[in-house]
């Protein structure tokens, strides 16, 4: 069976994108949740060669990345991504787009699923970012018959950007449909609410994460029910 490395639910959208596609398409694992800088827990270089999360292991490989962990677990298993081949295209570029891409919305609007934040304001480049996942979201469920990006089941670029779903909820960014729609599908994932209901629950607060929110914005509620510990920010 594999496992699969993750940081903190609440944060840690890197780690969700290679654990919803694992619990969406039903491959077993089991996972080791690592919190972001606490006593007590092994370092990430102990798993991970980066020092970074997610990390798959398989036996004695280990596989670090996100984009290679569903490339690693395409070689192994159906659905991972689309079998027609230019709906497979299409999702690896958008995936990959994503990977490398939206810089800004990640500096501003990083993940932190348990809290609802009014932004300080959303400029030009933000908002250019804003419009490109809606015009790509708009663009994939339109030529392939949705209801998910590249077709009718959930494939790895949905795993890609349900981080973004957890965001924009944060943040209250909506989007018009057909996008909009979207999101709301992907937030009623079985999967989707796990991780959610899971991460609201976490004791754990990381400082560095907890420091971006007045920087961009005010938090005006925090759902998370989790006692924060005494290194709490």
């Amino acid at each position: 069976m594999y496992t699969l490395y993750i940081g903190n639910k609440n944060y840690s959208s890197w780690s969700l994108r290679a654990w919803i596609l694992l619990k969406q398409l039903g491959i077993a694992f089991e996972e080791r949740l690592v919190p972001f800088g606490e006593p007590g827990f092994p370092p990430f270089a102990s798993f991970s060669p980066t020092g970074k999360v997610p990390c798959l292991h398989d036996g004695t490989d280990r596989i670090w990345d996100s984009l290679a962990i569903a490339e690693y677990l395409a070689d192994r298993h159906a659905g991972v991504w689309p079998t027609d081949p230019k709906a497979r295209a299409w999702a690896r570029c958008a995936a990959a787009e994503m990977h490398s891409g939206f810089p800004v919305l990640r500096d501003i609007c990083s993940m932190n699923c348990g809290i609802r934040v009014d932004l300080n304001t959303v400029g030009p480049v933000l908002q250019k970012e804003l419009d490109r996942i809606d015009a790509l979201w708009t663009e994939g469920l339109r030529r392939f018959g949705g209801p998910f990006l590249a077709g009718p089941t959930f494939t790895a670029v949905d795993a890609f950007y349900s981080p973004m779903a957890l965001r924009f909820l944060t943040y209250g960014l909506e989007l018009p449909p057909p996008a909009g729609d979207y999101l709301k599908h992907l937030l009623a994932l079985d999967g989707m609410r796990e991780w959610y209901a899971q991460a609201l629950c976490e004791p754990w607060r990381d400082a560095p994460h907890e420091d971006d929110v007045p920087r961009v914005g005010r938090m005006y509620r925090d759902l998370r029910t989790g006692k924060p510990l005494v290194n709490a920010a």
